[in-house]
């Protein structure tokens, strides 16, 4: 079973696996530890990661980047719609309002759903680690923002589905920064917290937490984030700097064309890098546009000041952290920063004022999520044994639930009768589950939604379940319990829902006193408005330990007593679920479907183009070797014949030939393979000749000294048999003579009469009918029968003594042991 972590970013991702030795970070095909995060479309095939990096500048409107701001978030969102102003492909409105992105695959344009393009990153993540394990890969554990809605996990969860994975947990990128920091900690204390702060600034936005460590311990105390605040916001600034610069100097407008826009953007970043180490830095691109080279320059204090508005920002997560943990600047003992973006000296300048101490970078910046991720894996996975570590992980958004008030109310003119509560507030551990108790005659709806959107830049309704139908006894209200459960992954659900019935029974007496557990009856069934439901606010463990609630009590019956006894009848009632925006089942397995067929396309065109390749490489491999070691092993003619086809199918190659199917492929290397193999085959011969006779000689030489010898060890050996292995090596000996005078007298052009596997079966032969010969052994002496020893005889017993009569059976008085048996002969002894 493998344990594999995937830090899925917003412009490159990392893998990490999970070993006996630690965690390691697997290496792509071109032997770097971060892949782009990116799916570039073609007009056969889709390029994956490194690969649809090498072919994004060619490809601008069909290289799809990014893919992290754009799942799970509908098309209206204000933020999608700012960052769409950026990307250079096309992104439309779907029938559901959600985004659609649209790229030219197979020669037509198609549609594709975030979900689709995030699956298909998986899929090339999951292949990069299970070419480095030699294993299939389907358990991992993801990392995903802290500030991901409910449907944008779910979106995740959906496209891990058709990569064909297995999530075990999503985990909050921050979570497993600080898991991958502590576990390792061994001077941890065991009674006070220490709290440190991780900073993590990546490509789009900035994450904070604050946690707390102990001795095997790890507790989130707080989050806070910046959705819009990143890396590539230092480079937009830069870009939008030298886009009016270049248009004024140079007289040409970036905007006009995306793949100067990529080359402007790609520059910028490489010129931020630049100024992170050196006060200045200059700009030179080629033919950016028009035919034109553009040149510029820029020092960091006019970087730090044109980027002011973006420093300015940095501050308000970090207050926020600190106010939610209930902390000071001094409670924090260390300041922890990762991510690409914190490389920016301006930025440490901030943290460094603002917590009074210089941040650390004792953490990989890009690698650390993705280990804390493999970490969390092998701790879930029962296959690894890992280093006692407790996470207590918390949620950063307050969940409510929301229905209508009973029909009674309805009937009393309180129609917008709207009733809620919290039961997920923000804070509240994961994994968590609550138990409502409701009062209902009949089927009946509950709303998930966002306690507080004005962090989410989401609608406020996550999910509606309705819950029955179900009929109550006596046209009461009956008494429904309904479980909603927060899982490891930070999603919300109604997961069950139970009819509670209560009647009174005749329990038949039994002859002892008896307990029995009953269930307490609800002390006020239906006394007003306020009670029609019932929170109870029970922490339950995710392994599904009991609530607490309803506490059965003992009751003692005994026989002479006879009551009517209370019996709870408890009965599941179907729940059914509706998502707004999530896909459906349905639409997920299509989607994997889909996905199945474009990877069998993509490994179809990878074997097109191993086998393209291999005639090329034929072509001119042969080429070389008929002027030089094959030379002699041809004729002339043939060699003119040959090299005239090798050049047409160099010519077809790149003209004709240029874009055919697997299969014509093939069979063009056949058809060259038919006059090419003869001669490397008469050139291999010649070559493994020589020692195929060497070693057919020294066979018969040594069976033929064996059986000529007068050595001792074969004195047992009949002469006929020793005749018999004389005559065989003699006669594979006139073989090889006949055989070799035979071959010297052809040209080396010509087919051969003596092959090298004649040779090895004949020497193979020759051993087979002779070791069973020569390698027979001595017959072993025989052994000289010795005389019989003479039993000895009784001594006489003396004068005086008690004589022992003696039993017929020689066994009488043994035991099973072959002991004697003192007893019985302790009976034989008479006295005088």
């Amino acid at each position: 079973m493998s344990v594999v972590g995937f830090d899925l970013g917003n412009e490159s991702c990392v893998v990490a696996v999970a070993r006996q030795r630690g965690i390691d970070v697997v290496l792509n095909d071109e032997s770097k530890r971060e892949t782009p995060a990116l799916v570039c479309f073609g007009d056969k095939q889709r390029f994956l990661g490194t690969a649809g990096a090498a072919t994004s500048m060619m490809n601008p409107k069909n290289t799809i980047s990014q893919i992290k701001r754009l799942i799970g978030r509908p098309f209206s969102d204000p933020e999608l719609q700012q960052d769409l102003k950026a990307l250079p492909f096309s992104v439309t409105e779907g029938p559901d309002g959600f985004p659609l992105i649209n790229a030219r695959y197979l020669g037509e344009t198609k549609s594709f759903t975030p979900t689709q393009v995030m699956g298909m990153v998986f899929s090339n993540m999951k292949t990069i680690a299970e070419k480095n394990l030699n294993a299939a890969v389907v358990d991992c554990c993801i990392g995903v923002p802290i500030y991901f809605t409910d449907l944008q996990r779910r979106a995740v969860m959906d496209a891990a589905t058709i990569a064909g994975l297995h999530p075990l947990r999503l985990m909050h990128e921050t979570t497993a920064t600080a898991l991958a920091y502590g576990i390792y900690k061994t001077d941890l204390p065991e009674n006070e917290q220490l709290n440190v702060a991780f900073i993590d600034i990546g490509h789009a936005s900035m994450q904070v937490c604050i946690a707390g460590f102990k001795k095997g311990q790890l507790k989130v105390l707080a989050h806070s984030f910046d959705r819009c605040l990143g890396g590539r916001d230092f480079d937009e600034v830069l870009f939008q700097h030298f886009a009016e610069k270049f248009k004024t100097d140079y007289k040409i407008d970036v905007f006009q064309n995306a793949r100067a826009c990529l080359r402007l953007r790609a520059a910028c970043e490489k010129l931020k890098k630049v100024l992170s180490a050196n006060p200045e830095a200059p700009m030179n691109i080629e033919c950016l546009m028009d035919d034109k080279d553009v040149r510029g320059f820029i020092k960091r204090d006019e970087f730090e000041q044109i980027s002011a508005p973006i420093f300015e920002r940095v501050k308000k997560p970090l207050e926020k952290a600190l106010s939610e943990a209930k902390l000071t600047v001094d409670d924090i003992y260390a300041v922890e920063v990762v991510g690409s973006g914190s490389r920016v000296p301006a930025v440490i300048k901030i943290l460094t004022e603002f917590f009074g101490k210089e941040p650390r970078r004792t953490m990989n910046a890009s690698e650390c999520v993705s280990k804390g991720c493999a970490l969390e894996c092998a701790i879930l996975s029962p296959t690894f044994k890992v280093k006692e570590f407790t996470v207590q992980e918390s949620f950063p958004f307050s969940i409510a639930l929301t229905w209508q008030g009973s029909s009674q109310e309805s009937q009393n003119g309180n129609v917008e009768n709207q009733q809620s509560t919290i039961v997920f507030p923000k804070g509240n551990p994961i994994p968590s589950v609550k138990a409502l108790t409701f009062y209902r005659t009949g089927t009946f709806t509950v709303d998930v939604q966002y306690a507080d959107v004005s962090e989410l830049q989401a609608p406020a309704k996550i999910s509606t379940y309705t819950i029955g139908p179900f009929q109550a006894t006596k046209g009461e209200r009956a008494k429904v319990k309904v479980k909603a459960r927060l899982n490891l992954h930070g999603i919300v659900s109604v997961e069950s829902a139970q009819l509670i019935e209560e009647e009174e029974v005749d329990i038949p007496v039994t002859k002892e006193a008896t307990k029995m557990d009953t269930d307490k009856a609800p002390a006020d069934v239906a006394s007003g408005n306020e009670t029609d439901v019932n929170m109870q606010d029970a922490n339950v463990a995710e392994n599904g330990a009991t609530e607490t609630g309803d506490k059965p009590v003992q009751m003692e019956t005994d026989t002479k007593v006879e009551a009517p006894k209370k019996k709870v009848k408890k009965a599941n009632i179907p729940v059914s679920e509706v998502v707004y925006g999530a896909m459906l089942a349905a639409d997920v397995q299509k989607a994997v479907e889909k996905e199945f067929e474009m990877a069998l396309q993509d490994r179809v065109m990878e074997e097109t183009k191993d086998k393209k390749n291999a005639v090329e490489a034929y072509v001119y491999d042969m080429r070389n070797k008929l002027h030089d070691k094959l030379q002699e092993f041809v004729t002339d003619s043939d060699r003119e014949a040959l090299i005239g086809k090798l050049q047409e199918t160099e010519d077809w190659l790149y003209e004709d030939g240029e874009d055919e199917t697997k299969g014509v492929y093939v069979a063009k290397l056949d058809e060259l393979k038919k006059q090419g193999d003869p001669i490397e085959q008469r050139y291999k011969e010649h070559s493994e000749r020589g020692s195929a006779v060497e070693q057919l000689l020294g066979v018969i030489n040594a069976y033929r000294q064996a059986a000529a010898s007068g050595d001792s060890k074969y004195e047992h050996i009949d002469l006929n048999e020793k005749q018999k292995v004389l005559n065989d090596c003699s006669e594979a000996e006139n073989w090889l003579r006949e055989k070799t005078q035979q071959q010297e007298s052809l040209p080396k052009h010509a087919d051969p009469v003596l092959l090298s596997s004649d040779i090895r079966r004949k020497a193979e032969a020759l051993d087979r009918g002779c070791r069973p010969i020569m390698s027979k052994p001595k017959p072993a002496p025989p052994k000289a029968a010795s005389p019989p020893e003479a039993p000895p005889s009784p001594a006489p017993a003396q004068e005086g003594e008690p004589q022992a009569t003696t039993s017929p059976d020689p066994n009488a008085n043994v035991d099973s042991n072959g002991n004697p048996d003192e007893a019985a002969a302790m009976e034989t002894e008479k006295p005088e």
